[in-house]
């Protein structure tokens, strides 16, 4: 039969629903009691109700739920004993938005070999967040495919949209409609006014065409999420400066924006070296205790084992070391957190 449709589409498969996914992986009401509470608690940072300073902190990306479980524990130890100055939030990354091509995430390849066995990696992935929410640990994640947000988004305290996707309608369109604060970064060539265009677009209502829990397609009429905040990775250079704080704040301003600013440690402001990650860090922490009460959290890239390493294939990659961007060690992230609880008395 003579088609003009699916030319270049080798198979499709047919994918559990939402529904199906988080009915099999229910978040226990225990859970769901803590996920509201911490998105309340980040709430109040934005809202200037609480001083403490959100730590956003965790792995590049997930790609052995195991070792992901093993750091969450080490860090939920940690947050307890910082909680009353620091609000720590563990990054859960399944996916990686790519500049041309590369390994997507644990969503869309769980075993690291080009298979794409995409069910296998929602489920798992839901899998590995709930046991992580379960610990009482807040949860942060980037959503960059819109569909994938139904399936793990009822689980997550804070989510980001990524300097690739911040332009896009359609993720503003899904940030308005979106349960949690939303971070969105700025642009790949610096700039800070896609963001904040992102910001006042997720802040208003829309309409927009979407997958509901019983994987039929619906038209979704969102009310405007009014915590979205900008999130300044970098660009050409370095961003996070008192000078170029100084000027965003103006710019929010103007736009009518909350003037709420979240600084990434890692990116171009580090220059993607995870040893310079410290120096943001300590810079953000001289202006806040300089005065500045526009900075209210900090992004690290962190895991078990400092640096990166290459996925090959004649072997399993380190379970403890970072597949995607440089992270710092443990030891490091133990030692900036506790330096923060240190000097924001």
């Amino acid at each position: 039969m003579l088609s003009s449709d699916n030319i270049n589409i080798q198979a499709r498969d047919v994918l559990s629903s939402p529904g199906m996914i988080r009915s099999e992986l229910p978040l226990s009401i225990e859970s769901v009691r803590h996920v509201l509470k911490s998105r309340q608690e980040i709430q109040e940072i934005f809202d200037g109700k609480s001083r403490r300073l959100m730590v956003i902190v965790g792995p590049c990306s997930i790609h052995n739920p195991a070792a992901a479980l093993e750091y969450a524990q080490k860090l939920k130890v940690l947050a307890d004993e910082v909680r009353d100055r620091v609000m720590i939030i563990m990054r859960v990354y399944f996916e990686k938005p790519r500049t041309t091509v590369g390994w997507k995430g644990l969503i869309y390849d769980p075993d690291l070999n080009g298979a794409y066995n995409i069910e296998k990696g929602i489920f798992i992935s839901r899998k590995l967040l709930l046991k992580i929410v379960d610990l009482g640990l807040p949860v942060a994640t980037e959503m960059l495919d819109p569909i994938l947000a139904q399936y793990i988004a009822d689980a997550v305290s804070w989510a980001a949209i990524g300097a690739r996707t911040t332009e896009a309608q359609t993720h503003r369109q899904l940030a308005s409609g979106l349960s949690m604060p939303m971070g969105f970064k700025n642009a790949t060539d610096g700039s800070m006014q896609i963001a904040l265009d992102a910001i006042s677009a997720a802040r208003s209502r829309h309409s927009f065409i979407g997958v509901m829990e019983d994987g039929h397609v619906g038209v979704f009429r969102t009310a405007g999420n009014p915590y979205g905040h900008i999130v300044l990775r970098g660009g050409p250079a370095p961003n996070y400066a008192s000078e170029h704080i100084a000027f965003l704040k103006v710019a929010m301003k103007k736009a009518g924006i909350p003037a709420n600013i979240v600084v990434d440690c890692s990116h171009a402001n580090s220059g993607k070296k995870h040893e310079k990650q410290h120096c943001v860090f300590e810079d953000v922490l001289d202006q806040i205790n300089a005065g500045e009460t526009a900075i209210k959290g900090v992004m690290l890239e962190s895991y078990l084992k400092p640096g990166k390493q290459k996925i090959s294939s004649s072997c399993a990659p380190d379970p403890a070391i970072s597949i995607t961007d440089d992270c710092i060690g443990w030891e490091e992230t133990e030692s900036l957190i506790r330096q923060a609880y240190e000097r924001l008395k």
